[in-house]
């Protein structure tokens, strides 16, 4: 992707060059490049260099004469440093292990000090897209006897994942939800998909697809036990949870279990 030219301020002698955006993938590194030029730095000239997301400071660093280090500020989150050589006048920051949390916009500013106007950063900044193949977090049933059983499964990725319903011989058509009650606020790379009135004795699958891969989950409801007769044990009933997976999907797995005894309570959760 070409990079973009931004003089700021009002000295036009100033050049910075940035990308207009960066894609990465979830739990690997990325980098930002950036780049300046000023006639009056020099590789002997102290700076300060700053990159924020948004309107958040992530980093921060200075060159001193005489050190070709930049000296990161006490504290430093250590997933955040410099790739690039400031002295050289690359500026490019390297992002360890990129989380979803990490897309966004960022900016790269750059300060000479007893400079005039020495203050510089490209105000269009640099898109950050971190995808992440699809993850199903936790796979619930809902609801009672009376009411009738809901399943919801709640579904992680980026780009975010289409959800589908499917027993053993047809699709289901469920309805999207959004954001779980209590879990937070809501996040472009989260869905929760309900499948309403599903039945005991029957199986249901919650399939996650993006272009990064496919998880899958099923649901295995079994009817809800009889009453004991006095003085006999009645072995509970279980709901199986297991999880298959697509090309290119992260390996998850678990089983989870919900007892049915006339009335559920809801929101029991398998995770």
């Amino acid at each position: 992707m070409d990079g973009k030219t931004a003089a700021i301020g009002r000295d036009d002698s100033w050049s910075m060059k940035v990308q207009p955006e960066v894609r990465a993938i979830e739990g690997y590194p990325v980098v930002l490049p950036c780049s300046f030029s000023h006639p009056n730095h020099t590789p002997h000239s102290s700076l300060l260099v700053e990159w924020r997301q948004g309107s958040t400071l992530l980093y921060h660093c200075t060159t001193h004469a005489g050190s070709p280090a930049c000296e990161p500020a006490p504290h430093q989150d250590p997933r955040y440093r410099l790739e690039g050589n400031p002295r050289e006048h690359d500026l490019s920051l390297r992002i360890n292990s990129a989380a979803l949390q990490d897309g966004g916009r960022y900016y790269c500013r750059v300060k000479l000090p007893g400079h005039k106007h020495a203050s510089y950063e490209d105000k269009m900044g640099t898109l950050l897209r971190v995808e992440a193949p699809p993850r199903i977090l936790s796979l619930s049933v809902e609801g009672s006897e009376e009411s009738g059983f809901s399943a919801l499964c709640e579904v992680e990725g980026s780009p975010l994942p289409d959800i589908q319903w499917i027993s053993p011989d047809q699709l289901l058509k469920g309805v999207e939800v959004g954001w779980p009650l209590g879990q937070g606020s809501p996040s472009h790379h989260h869905t929760v998909s309900q499948l309403q009135n599903i039945h005991p004795g029957q199986q249901y699958t919650c399939s996650a697809t993006n272009p990064l891969g496919r998880e899958q989950a099923t649901l295995y409801v079994l009817p809800p036990r009889r009453e004991a007769s006095p003085g006999t044990s009645t072995p509970p009933l279980l709901l199986l949870l297991s999880l298959s997976l697509g090309a290119k999907a992260l390996l998850l797995g678990g089983l989870g279990v919900w007892v049915l005894q006339g009335r559920a309570p809801s929101g029991l959760s398998c995770r």
